[in-house]
């Protein structure tokens, strides 16, 4: 009997971490990010939320035109990219934020890739085999993260939507998890 309590109380704990895991701890629940509908204004820009709101959760996911869009206030600036990882959809909204080599990078949660904010730059630290004492130094992979034209009009924060005459690596896992609801964190 008393096996049994235990593990009843071993599977309400565990159910209640992963439904705080879930959640993520800086992600804010706002309308547009959790009913999938976002007011758009008549110049094609899409309301994500209230500048302050963003600035005190440092990031929010939301969709825009059914993508999962996450935008991080970070530095005194805002960044908008594709939610999921370019290299398989990791959720970047639960990624950490780290300087590389003096850019502000998102790190995916799930296989520690960097990507810039600024630029959606897939970073990798590699080395010449040709030098005499070769050392690792940060280099590009491109432009892997699609990013997205953030815009701040009397106190609100806007997103461009996606120009998708260009494609990025990203793009597969937004499609992938196009108006899928909130964002899972299944692998």
């Amino acid at each position: 009997m008393l096996d049994l309590i235990v593990l009843s109380l071993h599977f309400f704990i565990c159910f209640l971490i992963s439904v705080a895991i879930w959640r993520g701890p800086k992600d804010v629940d706002l309308p547009s990010s959790s009913t999938g509908t976002v007011e758009m204004e008549p110049d094609g820009l899409i309301l994500i939320g209230k500048e302050d709101d963003i600035k005190r959760s440092q990031r929010i996911t939301a969709k825009v035109n059914g993508r999962e869009v996450v935008v991080f206030y970070h530095e005194g600036k805002f960044h908008a990219m594709d939610s999921r990882c370019y290299h398989e959809g990791g959720p970047l909204c639960l990624g950490e934020i780290e300087d590389i080599n003096g850019q502000a990078c998102i790190i995916c949660p799930w296989h520690k890739y960097k990507i810039t904010l600024e630029t959606g730059e897939g970073l990798y630290e590699g080395i010449n085999p040709l030098e005499p004492s070769p050392t690792p130094q940060w280099q590009s992979k491109g432009v892997k993260q699609r990013i997205h034209k953030v815009t701040i009009d009397n106190g609100n924060v806007y997103v461009s939507p996606p120009d998708l005459s260009v494609s990025f690596d990203s793009d597969y896992f937004a499609d992938k998890h196009k108006n899928s609801g909130d964002l899972a964190m299944e692998k």
